[in-house]
């Protein structure tokens, strides 16, 4: 089913404006509830923070001392996602290795150690491993290449990786087949407000410029760290405040190791290393933003902060070429005169009928791994005041393609693909991989991108099932061009099956490749 809308405009019971992981997530459990639902976004799904994230559902220890219920939630919420999302879900072991000398040292390395058995109190929600105490030398044989000068040893703990793109994704398509109607790169221009209550929104397409009215019993603001201007478009200017706080993650073209690896960057903030799919990740800053939410910058200080250090514990890191950046602004909580990373985690749910409009609701806050929760908190509140009391089934029902674990060897054999690229596409689409290989005649069994790889079947799916209208929306559900070649090789042949799907002329074909390679271009750092 098609995520793309029909050309009409459409009533419904909720109205979501936008298409992150938090607006997918309400999406697919209002529309499991049976409300009828709508869903509104600007750019594509996953474009902010959610297809820019680090990757994990993780626990969160960063934040037991300061916000443990934000630890336990995300431990929790982890568990679930695991479950409804097995094939997308991979362990990520972290090793954080321990220097110095002296008794304080030591005394650190006992403190650090006690922390991480109290996060083991939570690793039972998560199926997390136990944190463990690793000598110097067995630190070295885990982590070829580390820095063995005054090591004193490392602690490891345990968290897991998800591709942020394809949660979004496979949220959207659970919502679409539950009745959701979705909306993609099309702007809310107004929303409209009648005798103090939301009624709708005035939107436009994008890439027609076609406007129409969609009218609704509730609207719900979730465009993360552009909240505050979706809450603008009611005439509620200052009405929601965040801080959102720009993180940049460089992708290496290898995973370098085996595990994670966390250090400390030279302002004492912890970043890290992990190996991501078939790359690595190095992470992240976390810095205040006033720059534009669409185009947001990486600056060469930015690069040289994460690879100095990394390279401080890792120095075989620069062997590896980086490939790319992904940046995003988190949708932090307003806070003033804390320093960036102390700022909350927390998420809340913001009616605005305490300023003069109701029936219109802003998701702020919160982070990746805890999602299924917030959005169940949210329609917690929002189904009731529409007058609907269905509990929620989020937690236990399984997103697309999570039913069951696909045979990759039989798949492989039956389409006569290589048993990789079959095993890489089941961690995208689960069981449904069966579906997306049998997407076209033998053509679409084709290899369009090696390095990932992506098949030329994965390519047209994403355009006739997934919504994608641009050949950046192909490779944020794909991983198009996201290896080594940065699109040189794949580009334009992806061009060209999408644009015979899409009515793509001859100029249209070569501006789409062009532009995908001109991100790709971007990512060669």
């Amino acid at each position: 089913m098609a995520i793309t809308a029909p050309a009409h405009a459409t009533d419904c019971d909720a109205l979501i404006i936008g298409g992150g992981v938090n607006g997918t997530g309400l999406a697919r459990d209002l529309a499991l509830r049976g409300l009828r639902t709508v869903l509104v976004e600007r750019n594509d799904l996953a474009f902010g923070a959610s297809g820019n994230s680090s990757g994990m559902i993780h626990g969160g220890p960063r934040y037991l001392t300061t916000h443990p219920s934000v630890t336990r939630a995300s431990c929790t919420d982890s568990g679930y996602i695991q479950a409804i999302a097995p094939h997308m879900i991979f362990r990520i072991p972290f090793v954080y290795p321990i220097y110095g000398a002296g008794v304080a040292d030591r005394v650190r390395f006992e403190a650090i150690e006690a922390f991480f058995a109290v996060y083991d109190e939570f690793q039972p929600l998560k199926r997390g491993l136990k944190h463990t105490r690793l000598t110097p030398d067995e630190a070295e044989r885990v982590i070829p290449g580390l820095v063995t000068d005054k090591l004193m040893g490392a602690v490891t703990f345990d968290e897991w990786g998800i591709n942020g793109a394809r949660l979004c994704n496979a949220n959207a398509l659970d919502a679409v087949e539950h009745g959701c109607t979705m909306h993609l790169h099309t702007t809310v221009e107004a929303v409209k407000v009648e005798a103090g209550r939301a009624v709708g929104a005035t939107v436009r397409d994008r890439m027609t410029g076609r406007v129409w009215d969609i009218s609704a019993r509730a609207v719900v603001n979730c465009t993360g760290a552009w909240s505050p201007i979706t809450a603008a478009c009611a005439g509620l200017e200052g009405k929601v405040k965040l801080r959102p706080g720009k993180g940049v993650h460089l992708m290496l073209d290898r995973s370098i190791t085996d595990v994670g690896v966390m250090c400390t960057a030279i302002d004492g903030r912890q970043i890290f290393l992990e190996p991501w799919e078939n790359t690595a990740l190095i992470g992240t800053t976390d810095d205040d933003t006033y720059a534009d939410l669409d185009d947001l910058p990486v600056t060469t200080d930015e690069v040289r902060y994460l690879m100095e250090g990394i390279e401080r514990v890792l120095p075989r890191v620069r062997e590896a070429r980086i490939i790319g950046t992904t940046v995003g602004a988190r949708p932090t909580l307003y806070a003033w005169g804390k320093a960036e990373d102390a700022l909350s985690r927390e998420h809340a749910v913001l009616d605005h009928s305490a300023d003069g409009v109701a029936g219109l609701w802003s998701l702020v806050g919160g982070k990746l791994a805890s999602y299924r929760a917030f959005a169940e908190e949210a329609a917690d509140i929002i189904a009731p005041a529409l007058g609907v009391r269905a509990a929620c089934t989020t937690h236990t029902r399984p997103l697309p393609g999570g039913e069951a674990k696909a045979d990759v060897d039989a798949l492989a054999a039956r389409f006569r693909v290589s048993p990789y690229a079959v095993q890489r596409l089941v961690t995208r689409h689960g069981t449904r991989a069966e579906t997306v290989l049998a997407e076209g005649d033998r053509r679409g069994r084709a290899t369009v991108c090696t390095t990932e790889p992506v098949l030329a079947a994965e390519v047209l799916y994403a355009v006739r099932h997934e919504g994608a209208r641009t050949l950046q929306d192909i490779a944020r559900r794909t991983n198009l061009a996201y290896g080594p070649c940065g699109g040189a090789e794949c580009a334009l042949p992806a061009a060209v099956l999408a644009g015979a799907e899409l009515g793509w002329s001859a100029a249209e074909v070569r501006a789409q490749a062009a532009d995908e390679l001109a991100v790709g271009t971007t990512r060669d750092a």
